[in-house]
């Protein structure tokens, strides 16, 4: 993809980003995780950035793919937040050419009636994927989860939670046998989907976890999208919970979602 300069001149390809330039430059700023912000509202680009700039971030922005290049090559940026609908322009082209040439992390967003949108966004490479309208503290745990996955994989750590067996209010999960196993010692089946939705639930414990996000995380597993998630979140409540009506391990966020309400550690 070619992208035309700011003043329209000449055109220039889209830069290449190697895994090793992970968005901090040097100097004052290289403590602060750098941001590409591209967004045809200027309102939606300055709620954003006055958010994440209060919570320790550099924010760059961008209204579509005139200025992207550049700022790709000057700013050096740790993640891209891409809306997939830029007025004319189409985000998923954008997103596409940036994958040709780079793994720079992505967070696609785009309204829900694009559902398409969003799937093909995520085929295509995006990391992670927000409807809007989102509300701006969980733009930023999504921002979170996705440089702290990209940390690990290039360390080749696990990520915070995804111990090969973990415990949690006396229940054990073996990830890599696929087991649970009840306090008292018997195992208990799950079904893909319930186990998609166990697997989300204990890698972000004690958090509240959007269902919308909750889709989307489990959302390689058709049974996840065949029913809703309060659905699923029913039967594993039924299979984890001694009283499904009066739960304590996956509490209700009232309009919201869903919190996994049980400290999870390694065993």
């Amino acid at each position: 993809m070619e992208l035309e300069s700011r003043n329209g001149l000449h055109r220039a390809p889209l830069v290449q980003l190697g895994a090793e330039r992970n968005g901090l430059g040097g100097g004052e700023s290289a403590s602060l995780t750098r941001i590409l912000l591209v967004d045809d509202d200027p309102v939606m680009r300055q709620r954003i950035t006055t958010f994440l700039e209060g919570h320790s971030m550099r924010v760059v922005s961008a209204a579509g793919r005139r200025e992207i290049s550049r700022l790709l090559t000057d700013e050096e940026p740790s993640l891209m937040i891409l809306d997939l609908q830029l007025g004319h322009e189409d985000g998923l082209d954008l997103l596409r050419d940036l994958r040709a040439g780079s793994d720079l992390p992505v967070i696609a967003t785009g309204h829900h009636r694009d559902e398409i949108d969003r799937v093909v966004g995520l085929e295509l490479g995006a990391d992670d994927y927000l409807t809007k309208p989102f509300g701006l503290r969980e733009l930023l745990a999504r921002i979170r989860a996705v440089l702290r996955r990209r940390q690990a994989a290039q360390s080749g750590a696990p990520r915070d939670g995804e111990w090969r067996r973990c415990c949690f209010g006396g229940w054990r999960l073996d990830r890599r046998l696929r087991r649970l196993t009840r306090p008292e010692g018997t195992p208990v089946a799950l079904t893909k989907g319930e186990y998609a939705l166990l697997i989300a639930f204990v890698d972000a414990p004690q958090r509240p976890l959007s269902r919308e996000y909750l889709l989307q995380v489990t959302r390689m597993h058709d049974d996840i999208f065949d029913r809703s998630i309060d659905v699923q979140v029913l039967r594993l409540r039924r299979k984890l919970e001694g009283d499904p009506s009066a739960p304590h391990i996956i509490r209700t966020e009232r309009g919201f979602g869903y919190v996994f309400d049980v400290p999870v550690e390694p065993c």
